[in-house]
């Protein structure tokens, strides 16, 4: 059975340049195609959510995008906010230094501190693990860290870093991550082939800058 792939597609753009007319029209495809999400920048997420408010495509966010240094406290207020506007869905860079230094402190920290707010709202949490720049067994240790919390996805990429999603390293993430744990794959999918070969590693979400090129590659292939 053929999959519907806009299902898993978060139409998304984060650039520095975004104008509310950049996202007013993101939000208009995002509803013609029947997207998963779309993936704003905190500042749009209310204009997101009046834009869609009428339809079944939700708003995700990110926090503490894209380096992931800012302070659990500061992340903290960005969820806060975020959820305030109107966010379904937060995607959260983890302390990417505290991971490379093996300080699992810090982050045991990080991420019981930001997970209350959003399940207590009922809301979505993702980490964003940078894999692109993680050694094997960085990735590994990181799944295996993650695995012992109830975050809804693992996310590979910002789509700043020099690499972005790969098969290689979601294949890994699914090898370890619990069931419960999704995967969005994300950073540098421009492709119909990409997308699907993401999805078949075990990728549930795609973060798509490009989304609208995929589906009218997908249409035709299938015509």
């Amino acid at each position: 059975m053929p999959i519907n792939l806009a299902s898993y597609i978060e139409h998304t753009l984060l650039k520095p340049t975004t104008t509310i007319s950049d996202i007013d029209k993101l939000c208009l495809e995002a509803s013609m195609e029947n997207f998963a999400a779309v993936c704003v920048p905190p500042k749009f997420v209310a204009n997101a959510k009046k834009m869609l408010d009428s339809s079944n495509v939700k708003i995700a966010t990110v926090i503490g995008f894209p380096l992931g240094y800012s302070g659990t406290q500061i992340k903290l207020q960005e969820i806060e906010e975020a959820l305030r506007k109107g966010a379904d869905e937060l995607d959260m860079v983890i302390d990417l230094s505290a991971l490379k230094s093996g300080d699992f402190k810090r982050l045991e920290e990080e991420i019981t501190t930001c997970l209350k707010p959003v399940y207590d709202a009922g809301k979505i949490l993702k980490v964003i693990v940078e894999s692109g720049i993680l050694t094997e067994n960085e990735l590994r240790d990181c799944c295996n860290f993650y695995s012992n919390y109830n975050i809804d996805y693992m996310k590979t990429s910002t789509g700043y870093a020099t690499t972005g999603a790969t098969v290689e390293a979601v294949t890994i993430m699914r090898s370890i991550l619990p069931v419960r744990t999704g995967i969005k794959a994300s950073g540098g999918i421009r492709t119909c082939q990409s997308a699907m070969e993401l999805i078949e590693a075990g990728a549930v979400r795609l973060g798509c800058s490009a989304s609208m090129q995929i589906m009218k590659e997908s249409r035709e292939n299938k015509g």
